[in-house]
């Protein structure tokens, strides 16, 4: 693969400025544990339920000034394992510990990013500004067994369970929401938005196969890896939500995030491949060309499409007095970047100690990930706010932490 695509995504997804990254950048939200269906309002709602604008007190004029967000995390290693190890020489000791540290799917890697700039809300339409990225790369335990360890006679060496796949791309959504049923202070609204994607980037290894095994004559294996990538694309996405204001005082929601979505890459689109096969060499035989046969290219190919990860969010929150809270479920259907299988759950909450000073912090377990700690404040004037978060994953100790996510919002409220 192209080693500008490479940095591209790098740069993307690590620093900001994993797809479903939506709510990545609402700080208020990400210092919640993520759980926000309920809360959501004003320019933040396309995020998390766009039918949360046709609510009466969700409705709201104003526009964000800027929003960042960026998450990496692994399901393996602390910050404090990275100072230890890096650049240290290991002895087997250090290996075997390393090694334990790795569960038996292998070492997870996932980085996902969110910017926004001025996007605006005019009561019950929002029009969003969004950057989003995300990648995910599942290395195997056998190969990095093998990448520390070595071989020993009869260890055989699996490229299956891994897997990467990266994706950069600007939204451009308009949102809308209204009321379809009211009853005193009990209200039902539907809403939804309609995205332009503009793909920036994009890589899938599609196919991955094969292995090694060790005899007492020497080595046998043949492996093949075959990656899609683009440097362009353009597409659309459709999210749609329904949300039911229960009282004055709590809010639920369900919201299906990219139900409908489709990019066509079509700028620099190309396939690289790589493929090795060796039968019942010797030692004496690794420096012979013609007998390992190997065989690489990068070349060329049609436009290919691809879709974004359906996500489905349910929730409740409570959402007036001083202390506030919510619950929300996340359910992804395919494994991709940004998006899990496996279910997750998200809670959190906010105390206003003086009134335009919130303090939240949130909790969130499930989705494939560590479980993540979350906290944050706002300052709130009477037409400009701004609010930080930060997360660690797996605990409350900095050192001890295998994720970080940091998140900032800006904007004006009128």
């Amino acid at each position: 693969m192209k080693a500008k695509i490479f940095i591209y995504l790098i740069i993307i997804g690590l620093v900001a400025l994993s797809a479903n990254a939506a709510g990545l950048s609402s700080a208020r939200a990400v210092a919640m544990g993520g759980a926000y269906i309920g809360l959501a309002k004003g320019v933040y709602a396309p995020l998390y339920n766009p039918a949360n604008i046709g609510l009466s007190g969700y409705k709201e004029y104003g526009v964000e000034i800027a929003s960042a967000g960026a998450e990496i995390a692994n399901n393996s290693f602390t910050l404090s394992d990275y100072n230890k190890y890096t650049g240290a020489v290991l002895t087997e000791e250090d290996k075997s510990v390393i090694l334990g540290k790795i569960p038996s799917e292998g070492l997870k890697i996932s980085a996902e990013a969110e910017a926004g700039a001025l996007s605006a809300s005019l009561n019950s339409l929002v029009i969003s500004i969004n950057g989003n990225a995300a990648t995910e790369v599942n290395l195997g335990k056998d190969a990095l067994e093998l990448f520390l360890m070595g071989n020993q006679i009869n260890d055989s060496f699996s490229l299956g369970g891994m897997y990467s796949e990266a994706i950069a791309y600007i939204s451009v959504g308009l949102s809308y929401g209204r009321p379809v049923y009211k009853f005193g202070t009990r209200q039902l609204a539907v809403g939804g938005t309609v995205k332009y994607i503009k793909g920036l980037a994009y890589e899938k290894v599609t196919e991955l196969h094969g292995g090694v095994v060790t005899l007492i004559t020497g080595f046998q294996g043949d492996g093949t890896m075959i990656a899609h990538t683009a440097e362009g694309g353009n597409g659309y996405g459709i999210d749609v939500g329904a949300a039911l204001k229960l009282s004055d005082s709590y809010t639920a929601g369900l919201t299906f995030s990219n139900l409908l979505s489709h990019i066509s890459w079509n700028t620099c689109t190309e396939e690289h491949g790589y493929h090795f096969e060796f039968d019942a060499i010797s030692l004496e035989d690794m420096d012979n060309d013609s007998i390992i046969v190997t065989d690489d290219y990068s070349i060329d190919i049609p436009g290919f499409g691809s879709r974004l990860p359906v996500v489905m969010r349910t929730g409740v929150a409570k959402t007036d007095g001083k202390i506030l809270w919510a619950v929300d479920y996340i359910q992804g259907f395919r494994l991709a970047a940004g998006s899990s299988t496996k279910p997750r759950i998200a809670a959190g909450g906010e105390y206003r100690p003086f009134r335009r000073t919130p303090v939240r912090a949130g909790l969130a377990l499930g989705g494939g990930k560590r479980a993540v700690f979350s906290l944050g404040f706002g300052f709130e004037l009477p037409v400009f706010y701004m609010d930080i978060a930060l997360s660690n994953n797996s605990t409350l100790a900095f050192n001890a932490t295998k994720g970080l996510h940091l998140a900032l919002s800006t904007g004006l409220k009128f």
